[in-house]
């Protein structure tokens, strides 16, 4: 097939896109199945699988792209404030508790508040991608007047930015959600100040739209 250069490099293609494709034999099995049940001719399905591969290579290259314009409009802020990076198909902001919050409180600062206008302008650009916001602890305890835990510290950021990108900065309500993840899903060990400061980060998500591959793959 073209554009594919070898069996891995289709299967790890499919991999970014998670749940849609297993892998080549499965997504060209299931085709012809459909196809025989739908009596249509080898042209027909070979024409159904060049579309499939065509879809699949535009949203590769909708994502690419996006990661690369966010870290473009980003590219003012260091390493340790934030980081864009592509993985299972999403691309992802991961943003630093330096960046955004004073220790143990979700009141954006205003640096922060400005590296989430400019993130906004580029989001509200791209249309066919939704956004999921997951707030992340280490895994010292607390415990203050207003949060009970790491998991209403974690949740409360989320929602703070979810706010500022959606009140603040015109992003579809719609197409965003907040969630916190306290101190469970660390990125480095709890056991030195760095790693803690690692793991005290808010993710923005970026998923792509994969209905127009669904519906080619099962209509």
């Amino acid at each position: 097939m073209a554009g594919l250069k070898s069996k891995g490099d289709f299967a790890a293609l499919q991999k970014e896109y998670y749940a849609v494709l297993k892998d080549y034999s499965t997504v060209k099995n299931d085709l012809m199945v459909l196809s025989a049940q739908s009596n249509m001719t080898i042209r027909e399905q070979a024409t159904r699988l060049k579309n499939l591969q065509d879809m699949m290579k535009a949203q590769t290259d909708k994502t690419e792209n996006l990661k690369n314009s966010i870290s473009k409009a980003l590219m003012n802020y260091k390493t340790d404030e934030l980081n864009v990076y592509q993985k299972d198909g999403k691309v992802y902001v991961s943003l630093a508790e330096k960046l955004l919050f004073k220790s143990g409180s979700d009141e954006v600062d205003p640096k922060g508040k400005a590296a989430l206008k400019t993130l906004a302008t580029v989001l509200n650009n791209s249309k066919d991608f939704t956004v999921a916001i997951e707030g992340h602890t280490d895994d010292v305890p607390i415990k203050t007047k207003r949060f009970t835990d790491n998991w209403d510290l974690s949740t409360a950021r989320a929602s703070s930015i979810v706010r500022i990108l959606t009140k603040d900065n015109g992003f579809d309500p719609g197409r965003i959600t907040a969630s916190g993840k306290s101190e469970f899903h660390p990125v480095s060990i709890n056991t030195s100040a760095e790693g803690r400061a690692n793991n005290r980060r808010t993710e923005v998500i970026l998923s792509p739209d994969l209905q127009e591959i669904y519906k080619l793959l099962y209509q």
